[in-house]
This record gives structure tokens, C-alpha cells and sequence, in this order.
């Protein structure tokens, strides 16, 4: 099989994100394009850093940041780098098959996937099997690849084994990145915050202003995080909120399949601007069934907080025009906390699907926990809550 490095023992993180990126610039890479990953996130604030604008591009989804290399090619013949975290490789897997392949069009390019739920290193339980399963995804779609080392003195040895590989065989090799690889970084370039109101600030007052009975599909990362403290903190149980752990953008297809089953409960998609971007024609899919019962507030801070803060297109882009064009019934924005406290009242009464943008600031508290129920276990009490006997489904199979 490919050169698939393992390492048995974890050093001390030594690898200078300069360092790379320099080294990354002598190899003849100048375009980068990607999602944000945890694992990845110094590396990512310095090319953020030192890339223009115009040869780095923070994408909606991580195969569109294939695509983009793809084009970045055959307009210059040169070879793009690629990142993203292992739970996107899904989202990359078909152009990377279908158009990157060298049994298609061939398209050379460096793929660097940040490794969440390495075997044998706890996380979180959304990552584990896709942890388990990436080396073994890789091979099976035909993708080169090694585990970077944590050894100044091997990467350039691995970096130029890879874009060798990559020119002879016009296609793609990726280079899998293990927690702690990269030193720390932090990113310079950070645009001030103008908003009053946090995002958890913003969640209390989205809870306080539910309506009896509402139903509650949270998105991925911090706003699901702070959803079940803040129910935490008010002593409340969590049987109404469904948690979004892992998938992200999909919260919102989540909550319209609950919505379209449920149509005598409020249905409210607690969402964030990276999730709607990475995932934008599901809005087309929600305005168009046109649930009367479908509430979208969209917490926007114009940044992938989850994962390092780097920033999205949500300020830069019209969500709520979006939203209107898609067909939702209204959409509304507000950024401070009167407005917020008006607009959640009024939205429990307004004909869905309707769309509320809060433009929230960035950030989270650094003693944020996170959920202590077992994925299992939310989905059973939102089941449960919502009127399925469980223990049927279990025992008929």
C-alpha cells in the first residue's frame, strides 16, 4: 500500500507552521484552498497571514475547495493546496474520484486532512469512525498519502516524496496531519468585532423565547455546545433539543424532516453562518416544501469558531436576501439584544419557513463545557419526546 506512516510515540509539536508554509512555497505551492479543521487551525491562521486573499480561499465545503484547485490548474498549470478536516473527506470524495482522478481528467494537487479521531487518541464521538476509517478511505479511493511527521528533519523529505508523486501521476496525494503536529499560531489578521451581543447571549434569549412545545435542531460546534448549558443552567431538560454533533450543514435538513413529520410543533433550526454557507441549496429545499411550522435562526458571526476562528463570507454575503429568494415566507436581521428580544417574539407567531439572522460577536467563554449526555441517549429523549416508543422500534427491529 501507499507510504502510510505511523508513528508510535507522540513528540512534542515541532513543526513551525513557517516553517511548512515556506517550505510549501519552495515546493511551488501558492494557491490554497479549504475548510477550517481544529487540528490545522495554526497552520491555516498563518496561511491566512501571509497568502493574498486572492490565492487562499476559505470555502463553503471541502469540495469546492477541490474544484477550486482543479481550476487554479488548468488556468495556470500549477498545483493547489487543499485542507480540511477528515470529516469533510466525504465532501471531497466525489471530485476528487470524478474529476481529480488520473481515469478522468487527472488534476494534481496537495491534499492536507487535519486527523480528528485518530485511533487510540480520545475525542469526540462524532470523529471516532471516521477516525478510524480515514487511512483505509484514502486507500480505497486510490489517494497516496503519509502521516506528516512531527520531525522537522523528515517533512521535507515527505513534502517532496509528495509533490513528486503528485507531478508524475497528475493527481492528488494527501498529507495526514495528527493533533499537536503544528506549533502554536495565532491569527493576526482578525477584523474587530462591532456586535453587542455573543453568541451564548444570544442563545439565553432564544431559549427564554420559545414557545410551549417548540422543538429545537441545533447546529454543529459551539452553538450546540452552548444550547445544552444554557438548558443546564436554567435546570431544564435537553428532550426538546437535538444536538447536531458532528455533520455539519445539515442541521437545517435535519429540522425539516422533523418539521414536515411534525406539523402541529414549532420547529426551530438553531444554525451558524459556516454551517448555512457549506450546505446553502438546502435553503432552496426548505423555502420550496414551505413548512408552515419552520423557524431558521441563524447565528452569524462571520467566522468558523469551532475551529480557530478563521473567517467566513457571512458578513460579506445577504443571508436573509438569500433566504427571501429561496422562497421563505420572511427573513429578518438584527444585531443587538431589543431588536433580538422583539424578533424572537415575533417569530413565534410568524407563517414559516422564516429566517432570523442574528449578527452575534465571536468568541466563546474558556470555560465552555460540553454536552454530558451520550449522543445515544439525546437522540432516544428527543425521540421519546416527541411521541416514538422507542423500545418498539428496538424490539421489532
Amino acid at each position: 500500500m501507499y507510504a502510510s506512516l505511523r508513528p508510535s510515540a507522540r513528540l512534542a509539536a515541532v513543526i513551525s507552521s513557517k516553517d511548512f508554509f515556506d517550505a510549501l512555497t519552495r515546493a511551488g505551492i501558492s494557491f490554497y484552498a479549504g475548510v477550517p479543521d481544529s487540528l490545522l487551525k495554526d497552520f491555516c491562521a498563518y496561511v491566512t497571514d501571509h497568502a493574498p486573499r486572492s490565492r487562499h480561499i476559505i470555502t463553503a465545503n471541502e469540495g469546492s475547495a477541490v474544484g477550486l484547485a482543479a481550476g487554479h490548474h488548468l488556468a495556470t498549470g500549477g498545483i493547489g493546496l487543499v485542507y480540511m478536516q477528515n470529516s469533510g473527506l466525504g465532501n471531497a470524495i466525489n471530485p476528487l474520484t470524478s474529476l481529480a482522478d488520473p481515469a478522468v481528467y487527472g488534476i494534481p494537487m496537495l491534499v492536507v486532512i487535519g486527523w480528528r479521531g485518530e485511533p487510540g487518541h480520545k475525542d469526540e464521538p462524532q470523529h471516532v469512525h471516521m477516525g478510524s476509517v480515514t487511512i483505509a478511505a484514502l486507500e480505497g479511493v486510490g489517494v497516496p498519502h503519509a502521516v506528516l511527521s512531527d520531525d522537522p528533519s523528515a517533512v521535507q523529505a515527505q513534502l517532496a516524496e509528495a509533490m513528486q508523486s503528485v507531478r508524475a501521476r497528475s493527481a492528488p496525494y494527501a498529507l495526514v496531519v495528527r493533533k499537536g503536529t503544528f506549533g502554536k499560531y495565532a491569527l493576526k489578521s482578525k477584523e474587530p468585532d462591532e456586535f453587542a451581543l455573543t453568541r451564548e447571549q444570544a442563545i439565553v434569549r432564544f431559549v427564554e423565547a420559545l414557545p410551549p412545545g417548540a422543538l429545537i435542531v441545533s447546529t454543529t460546534g459551539m452553538p450546540s455546545r452552548e444550547l445544552f448549558e444554557v438548558r443546564e443552567a436554567r435546570k431544564e431538560p435537553h428532550a426538546s433539543d437535538f444536538l447536531t454533533v458532528g455533520c455539519m450543514g445539515h442541521a437545517s435538513q435535519i429540522a425539516l424532516g422533523v418539521a414536515l413529520e411534525q406539523p402541529g410543533q414549532q420547529v426551530y433550526c438553531l444554525d451558524g453562518d459556516g454551517a448555512v454557507l457549506m450546505h446553502m441549496g438546502g435553503l432552496a429545499t426548505i423555502g420550496t416544501l414551505s413548512p408552515r411550522n419552520y423557524k431558521h435562526v441563524v447565528l452569524n458571526n462571520g467566522a468558523h469558531d469551532s475551529v480557530g476562528g478563521q473567517p467566513t463570507v457571512g458578513f460579506e454575503v445577504d443571508l436573509c436576501a438569500v433566504a427571501r429568494a429561496c422562497r421563505y415566507e420572511s427573513a429578518t436581521s438584527v444585531s443587538d439584544d431589543a431588536e433580538l428580544v422583539q424578533a424572537l417574539a415575533d417569530l413565534a407567531s410568524t407563517k414559516g419557513p422564516a429566517m432570523l439572522e442574528v449578527r452575534v460577536r465571536k468568541g466563546a467563554r474558556d470555560d465552555l463545557g460540553r454536552p454530558t449526555m451520550k449522543p445515544a441517549d439525546l437522540k432516544r429523549a428527543f425521540m421519546t419526546h416527541v411521541g416514538i416508543d422507542v423500545d418498539r422500534l428496538t424490539r421489532d427491529g
